[in-house]
């Protein structure tokens, strides 16, 4: 049984005729006729009398009219579904961000979906680049917005943002000259292993020839207020995203340590092989005009 055959046997049964029903519905006769000619032999059942040039329901036939009708209106129903999604009217955007871009970087663009699609929930998870590219792979969410490269060949990564790591310090006196035996005898406060943060500034000591594992930490913390708030009471040095620094350098709780560590990217990340909602492809395109 197919929507097609009952929406020609309805149209019949409205006009109770035939010929009326496929003007109608501008198909053949002959393509009417075989539609109820199916439903009738498939089933066992007379759904019409035939008397002379005219028809009229059967018992069968007025009982299942009503059945029919709601079952087109479910169909309808199913389809406007499909339409609003498509068109932005309805669904949830699922999305991971690591740390600082969920915190500092996304909430502007969220705020431009929200206010062009505002009937589409947004689901944030926030949590750090290496958990956020599992829940991306294992289809948890639609998006990941993350602070690193990942090396997953299931998805796909590609720069979305950029952002620049600032060495920090509460002390205001700052060194007249900071040098790798400088760097490696701080004391350091570091995020998570994990995290996008961490990995950018090991990335960045490698290239100045101090290995990580040098380094004097004295704490490690999941997040980045957690360290920003250790720094502040005295911990020792940390390196946070210069978004998660800037308030605390203008109220002067933090001072800028004179070492360049370079920029990093911001990544959005996607698996290869799913399926990409239209209200992915709507914030990603909010996400590309904000770089350009």
């Amino acid at each position: 049984m197919t929507l097609e055959q009952l929406r020609l046997f309805i149209a019949v049964a409205e006009r109770e005729h035939v010929t009326a029903a496929s003007r109608a519905l501008n198909v053949t006769q002959s393509a009417v006729s075989a539609a109820i000619a199916t439903l009738e032999e498939r089933h066992g059942v007379k759904l019409f009398h035939r008397i002379g040039r005219g028809i009229r329901l059967t018992e069968a036939g007025r009982l299942f009219l009503p059945e029919a009708r709601a079952v087109l209106a479910r169909a309808a129903v199913a389809e406007n579904v499909l339409e609003e999604f498509s068109g932005l009217k309805r669904g949830t955007l699922r999305v991971v961000a690591s740390q600082t871009i969920a915190a500092y970087w996304l909430p502007v663009t969220l705020v431009a979906f929200r206010r062009a699609y505002p009937h589409v929930a947004i689901e944030l998870a926030i949590t750090n680049t290496e958990e956020a590219a599992t829940r991306v792979r294992d289809g948890d969410v639609d998006l990941g917005i993350v602070e690193a490269i990942v090396d997953d060949p299931a998805l796909a990564q590609w720069p979305v943002g950029t952002d620049r790591l600032t060495i920090i310090q509460a002390d205001p006196c700052l060194p007249a000259m900071v040098d790798t035996h400088w760097l490696r005898a701080a004391s350091w406060v570091m995020r998570e292993p994990g995290s996008g943060t961490r990995a950018t500034l090991e990335d960045s000591l490698r290239q100045l020839g101090i290995d990580p594992a040098d380094l004097n930490v004295s704490l490690v913390l999941p997040s980045n207020e957690g360290v920003r708030t250790a720094i502040e009471a005295g911990a020792g040095i940390g390196a946070l995203s210069s978004l998660v620094v800037a308030p605390a350098l203008q109220a002067g709780t933090l001072h800028a340590v004179p070492q360049a560590l370079g920029t990093r990217s911001f990544y959005g990340l996607r698996h290869k092989e799913r399926y990409r909602s239209p209200a992915a492809e709507a914030l990603l395109g909010l996400v590309a005009r904000r770089g350009t």
